[in-house]
């Protein structure tokens, strides 16, 4: 019996190719993109799940506002850990790890040095939280002395090639040497520690032992005991805060834990679980970019949308076509075929079409696997091997070719023999017309909803770029690891100032791209209570950053080599002046403290205030600032003239190459930097404007093969219209109005749910464009005019026909 519904199936597919063509085309672009969506949305929700006990490891995150700032950390105290360790029982085991930036390394017998992008401090007890293999060495003493280093299996063939590095020495930074007493094996692709190579024997830094509650510098992560429920655990930081941080903090401001808290201040920590660091967790001091959960429930929604639109392309199909059939029902029925053989018969032919779609389809995503990798910024690999992969593929397949033809099958197999054979039955029926009418309405729903999408991202990621910053990103060449030139730093900034296309330059480490960052708390002077103070960035630059960076002053003036004072002066932006409540702050002295202990005070006095400039992300507002003179040799910044950027670029590599023989020349440029920052955005609109293309495609396939299947059934009336005088835009208007009815229906369906999903997304970003109405009509209108060029191509020819051949067929 199989093989006669596979035969007959079969000859019916290849009868109607033009159709089968559609339905195979437009299901198998849906179901390939619903598989590559799949395989990116499995892979971002399968980060830091390698560990063995991932459901027992978690962060804990500091939330604090004091000084007018709101922050929320991903590292928490000094000795936050290990005093938890000490306390509570529930804990089986902690780590903290501290960044040390981007290094450069060389094996100590070397004389070129490497660059070292993620280099960290880690406690000894690392290798107990993550189980991580350690390919040579003993995970359980290979950090536990200072000065010892534990490599990954790339560091080692990337310093030591093919010989053992174990017992070798690795100089860092130039100035310390670290041995080797282990390999580990590459840290998992999908981890939010992913690029970390090379970890550094907590005991080696003397920060570690410090005892300074307020000091918020290490990632720090817990590993509980079987059972511990971790939510309960979060009560105990309570008992934490007011033991130990409550006395940190009398000190500091002279004010207790609660006083604070009934000033509105607050200090609270929480514990985020390992597995959703990397999508849910965006906080000052993450290891890596993060993704971002939102987006991958709109990708998710979006493959959803796809394989909705392509299915029902499927079925509109079938249910226009289902009427061409009805005389094949009927003879079958009347020689005493079954409706359950006759439904049986319908679905083979559908899910056969499903899986011609779904072999199709795999072609089409493993062939496009690369440019989707490079488009989303991936290194998926097609699961080939998988089991499961292969089970849902089938079950896809399957579900897909049943939900499809389900309709037509129940639909035809209903039908009376005789009143189908004596024209007397309504073939077409009104409930398939209407099932019709709103599969095509919620295409194009779906499709608005995609256009508004891409249209409101674009627009966002154009007033990114052209939004006024405060600062001028452009011209700006940055030539990052100054350190590397050691006591030639300034004369390396004057030798690069002679070149003919630059115009000035700055030496710090401090930009307002991804760089570093340093909270510090100040006070006015004579004033150290907790209601008083302020809680900014302090930057250290030269006298240069100012002209260089072109930040505009407000008040007062920027540093200058004509005053000696200067060395205690500070320069601040208008937030800050804000926070401190200032009228005119020139001349006004404040103080901090340079170190954690609270031993350093240094009092400033406040020379200048510039306008505000976005120093971070504009997903942020613009919070306190502060610039301070003291040298800072992370990069030398140069503006540069606007020539020939090439050339000024090799000219500085050749002064470098003079100055620091043997180290790597890095640079790049701020703007390219500045663009970083939004490459996830970007990247979403291009994912959305791919996607949204596709589901347009998909749905135009429909609609061109119902307007084909609509003019087919009109021929008659075509005819007769075009006898009694009607002209060719006449009969194209009577075949299009329907669809164009249908497609302003969906439009004023899909507006409102676009409207409340990019509103939603924008409220991520504190400056923004706003959604105006001229957006969803422009989304409407494109709709219309695509589907209207769908519909017309078909109602032309249907018009276009001789009338005598239409009505002589009758």
């Amino acid at each position: 019996m199989l093989k006669n519904y596979l035969k007959i199936a079969w000859r019916n597919l290849r009868k109607h190719k033009f159709y089968t063509f559609l339905n195979i085309f437009g299901l198998s672009l849906g179901l390939a993109s619903c598989l590559l969506i799949t395989l990116y949305v499995v892979d971002e929700l399968s980060y830091d799940r390698s560990f063995a006990n991932a459901d027992r490891i978690f962060r804990i995150n500091a939330d604090i506002r004091f000084g007018g700032a709101d922050m929320s950390l991903a590292v928490a105290p000094d000795p936050l850990a290990f005093t938890l360790k000490k306390d509570y029982p529930q804990i089986e085991q902690v780590v903290r790890m501290r960044e040390n930036g981007s290094q450069l390394v060389r094996r100590s017998d070397a004389t070129d040095n490497l660059k070292e992008e993620h280099v960290f401090f880690v406690d000894s007890t690392f290798f107990k939280v993550f189980p991580v293999a350690l390919l040579q060495g003993d995970p359980n003493t290979a950090l536990r002395n200072p000065q010892t280093v534990v490599i990954s299996e790339t560091d080692a063939r990337k310093y030591f090639g093919e010989a053992n590095p174990m017992g070798k020495a690795l100089m860092v930074d130039n100035n310390a040497t670290y041995t080797v007493t282990g390999v580990m094996q590459d840290l998992p692709a999908q981890s939010h520690m992913r690029d970390v190579n090379m970890l550094l024997s907590m005991s080696s830094t003397e920060e570690s032992r410090s005892n300074a509650w307020g000091s918020h510098n290490f990632n720090t992560y817990i590993l509980f005991r079987e059972g511990v429920n971790a939510k309960q655990f979060e009560k105990n930081f309570e008992t934490v805060l007011q033991k130990y941080t409550s006395k940190w903090i009398k000190q500091f401001v002279g004010s207790t834990l609660d006083e604070i808290r009934k000033s509105g201040n607050y200090l609270v920590y929480t514990l985020m679980p390992l597995t959703d660091i990397h999508l849910h967790s965006d906080r000052t001091a993450e290891i890596n970019a993060n993704g971002n959960i939102q987006y991958v429930y709109i990708f998710a929604v979006v493959a959803v949308f796809l394989l909705a639109i392509a299915c029902v392309n499927f079925m509109n199909l079938a249910t226009a076509r289902s009427s061409n059939r009805a005389k094949e029902v009927g003879v079958r029925k009347a020689l005493g075929s079954e409706r359950s053989s006759l439904v049986n018969q319908f679905l083979t032919e559908s899910i056969m079409l499903s899986f011609f779609s779904l072999t199709l389809a795999m072609l089409i995503a493993y062939l496009a696997l690369p440019l989707f990798n490079n488009l989303a910024n991936k290194h998926i690999q097609f699961p080939i091997t998988n089991v499961w992969f292969w089970s849902a593929l089938l079950l896809t397949g399957s579900i897909v070719g049943v939900l499809a033809g389900s309709y037509p099958a129940f639909f035809l197999s209903g039908f009376q023999p005789l009143k189908v054979l004596k024209n007397t039955i309504e073939l077409e029926g009104k409930g398939s017309g209407y099932l019709r009418n709103a599969l095509v309405v919620f295409q194009f729903v779906i499709s608005v909803m995609l256009i508004v999408g891409t249209g409101v991202i674009y627009r966002q990621l154009n007033y990114i770029q052209t939004k006024k910053l405060g600062f001028n990103k452009d011209q700006m060449l940055i030539v990052n690891d100054a350190y590397a030139l050691d006591n030639q730093v300034k004369a390396f900034k004057e030798q690069v100032m002679q070149l003919p296309n630059v115009e000035s330059a700055t030496v710090t480490s401090f930009l307002p791209t991804p760089s570093s960052r340093t909270d510090h708390t100040f006070f006015p002077v004579g004033q150290m209570q907790q209601d008083k103070g302020i809680n900014m960035q302090k930057w250290a630059v030269d006298y240069d950053f100012v002209e260089t960076m072109q930040l505009q002053i407000a008040s007062g003036r920027a540093f200058e080599e004509a005053f000696p004072s200067d060395s205690t002066g500070i320069v601040i932006n208008e937030a800050a002046a804000k926070v401190l409540g200032y009228a005119d702050p020139i001349g006004k002295k404040i103080f901090g403290y340079e170190d954690a202990a609270l031993t350093k005070r240094v009092d400033y006095t406040i020379i200048g205030v510039v306008k505000n400039f976005h120093f971070e992300s504009l997903r942020k507002n613009i919070g306190a600032l502060s610039l301070i003179l003291y040298k800072s040799n992370g990069s030398v910044v140069f503006r540069m003239k606007g020539g020939d950027a090439p050339r000024t670029v090799e000219q500085v590599a050749s002064l470098w190459k003079k100055m620091a023989p043997g180290q790597p020349f890095n640079y790049r440029f701020m703007d390219e930097d500045f663009d970083n920052v939004y490459r996830s955005e970007q990247r979403v609109g291009e994912i959305f404007i791919t996607f949204a293309t596709i589901s347009i495609i998909i749905g135009c396939l429909g609609l061109f093969g119902l307007s084909a299947f609509t003019a087919e059934r009109r021929t008659k009336e075509i005819g007769v219209r075009k006898v009694l005088g009607a002209s060719v835009a006449n009969i194209v208007a009577l075949l299009s109005k329907e669809f164009i009815r249908l497609i302003i229906i969906a439009i004023l369906i899909g507006s409102p749910i676009a409207w409340f999903g990019m509103n939603h997304w924008l409220n991520d970003f504190a400056y923004h464009v706003d959604l105006a109405w001229w957006m969803f009509a422009a989304a409407g209108l494109l709709a219309i005019i695509i589907a209207l060029l769908t519909v017309s191509f078909q109602s032309i020819k249907a018009a276009l026909m001789n009338p005598v051949k239409s009505l002589k067929s009758e």
